[in-house]
């Protein structure tokens, strides 16, 4: 089994065998790290092992790579597998996304350096003063931070082009403000009465009536249908959604793509909210649920702008941009799904 351990930026195996093709063809690279987890293998490979050991300036390019992934949302160095990673390391080949942060960019710069003495902090480089001393340390009082209370952490989402803005989420008025049932935007507040939502008094059993579709990927439903119209749009959904597949048999209320942020990074998702209630994200091109946002009491979605929402959790916060520009519809809909299952039945638990 091969490990890459990216605190370093020679490559350090841990290895329990040889790998033909891989291992033996770095063994005789001196910029490797080699770490032999049991006496077992070749003798090439238990000679490695007797190497001296990784430098103390290693924790300072993992400084780099923690630095660089806070502020990009992904590390540095990413390829399809192992070897292909530590190529990437040895030749210090990465690069910077869009609207990372100028100073933070400088001190990667500055830790990311394959010479383990011309790092920035290392002994050789006058130690530890200078890199407390840089620009992006600026706010910091080293003297006390020991006794400091850590800063409040608020959800944020860089902006990723001129025409963007930056976001900053607020869940605690959130919290407080879901007692009277608002959605958080931007610039004002929507209560989700009956009336403000629009939903029309519904008669017969005509299950087309509460279907509303955008598009080919995107519709939503009105909520206001029996359980015999529920296991017709169950019916309907099963016989000719392509998205019915990841959903465990739930019926879904509301679904679309959107550009799913973490950090300057995003990808294309297919969201899913259905009964239950769950948030599903799907990898449109390759047809796998790649996961689902946590529901419980203290979910809160809060619009942005037109395009961009927050999804919070106690855990996480969800970074989601609907490219049709009705991040405000998601919210609602999101919310309203909260106010049926948790006012309607407050005791139930989520399935």
């Amino acid at each position: 089994r091969v490990s890459p351990i990216l605190s370093h930026p020679a490559p350090c195996l841990v290895c329990s065998h040889v790998v033909p093709g891989v291992s033996s063809a770095l063994l005789q690279d001196d910029r490797c790290v080699w770490t032999l987890v049991s006496p077992v293998g070749n003798g090439e490979a238990l000679g490695t092992a007797e190497r001296p050991p990784v430098p103390a300036a290693s924790d300072l390019w993992a400084l780099g790579c923690i630095i660089y992934q806070l502020v990009a949302g992904l590390p540095p160095f990413r390829a399809g597998n192992e070897y292909l990673i530590f190529q990437k390391i040895i030749k210090l080949e990465y690069d910077f996304p869009e609207k990372f942060f100028p100073k933070a960019r400088d001190l990667v710069e500055k830790l990311l350096v394959l010479d383990a003495t011309k790092r920035l902090g290392c002994e050789e480089m006058e130690g530890y003063g200078p890199l407390k001393a840089h620009p992006f340390f600026e706010s910091v009082t080293w003297e006390n931070l020991h006794q400091q209370m850590p800063p409040k952490l608020t959800a944020y989402l860089p902006a990723m082009s001129e025409d963007d803005e930056d976001c900053y989420g607020n869940y605690d008025n959130l919290l407080s403000q879901f007692g009277c049932m608002q959605v958080s935007s931007s610039s004002s507040s929507h209560s989700l009465s009956a009336s403000d939502v629009g939903l029309p008094q519904r008669s017969g059993s005509n299950i087309e009536q509460y279907i509303h579709d955008l598009d080919s990927n995107s519709f939503e439903l009105d909520l206001q249908f029996s359980e015999d119209e529920k296991r017709l749009l169950l019916e309907k959904q099963a016989g000719g959604n392509p998205w019915h597949q990841f959903v465990e048999n739930n019926l879904i209320l509301k679904m679309g793509p959107v550009d799913k942020r973490k950090g300057l990074f995003a990808r294309r998702r297919q969201l899913l909210l259905t009964e239950g209630p769950h948030l599903y994200y799907v990898d449109p091109v390759n047809k796998v649920l790649k996961g689902e946002i946590p529901w419980s009491q203290e979910l809160r979605p809060e619009a942005k702008n037109f395009k961009t929402f927050f999804v919070h959790t106690p855990n996480r916060t969800y970074y989601l941009m609907d490219p049709s520009g009705n991040a405000h519809k998601w919210c609602r809909k999101i919310q309203e799904v909260w106010r049926q299952r948790y006012q309607s039945h407050p005791d139930a638990a989520v399935q």
